[in-house]
């Protein structure tokens, strides 16, 4: 078991899952899931981090699959498209998705010290968010929902105020 995000968690067992729910749902839905899109995938699942488009297309560039930005942001278009990965905008960074190919929208709880994530479920039709759409006549279709605060850990090492 590893620590991921915020808790305790089957890494390989994840990733294994996750490979396996996208791999089904492209062969569904007939969407050509290519070695570059897969590798990046992989890449997102392995380090189970936010990580920036440039630093993936390192990994790929090292690998010998692609040296130009292109190759990054096409399949992380496709990729974040399809559910597969979401973009943290506070990070401008890309972690993988925890519910592949389920309708869900998620929120991000990112720790301002470790910069370290954990995707949540959001609801953004209820809450405070909802009131103030329906309020206001407003109907949500997509909402990114990202808080920032500190993670267990990095609030356990904090010192205590004066």
């Amino acid at each position: 078991m590893d620590t991921i995000g915020f808790e305790a968690h089957d890494h390989k067992g994840c990733m294994r899952a996750a490979l396996a729910a996208v791999e089904a749902h492209c062969a569904r839905h007939k969407l050509q899931f290519t070695p570059v899109r897969r590798r990046v995938l992989e890449i997102l699942l392995s380090e189970h981090r936010a990580m920036g488009a440039h630093e993936i297309l390192d990994t790929l560039r090292s690998e010998g699959l692609g040296s130009q930005p292109p190759v990054a942001y096409r399949a992380l278009d496709f990729l974040v498209t399809h559910g597969f990965v979401h973009k943290i905008e506070r990070l401008n960074a890309f972690i993988a998705c925890t519910h592949p190919g389920q309708d869900h929208t998620p929120a991000f709880l990112i720790c301002r010290q470790c910069d370290a994530v954990a995707e949540a479920h959001a609801e953004p039709s209820k809450g405070m968010l909802g009131r103030a759409a329906a309020d206001s006549g407003f109907t949500i279709e997509q909402a990114v929902v990202e808080a920032m605060g500190l993670c267990p850990q990095c609030r356990e090492s904090a010192q205590p105020c004066a």
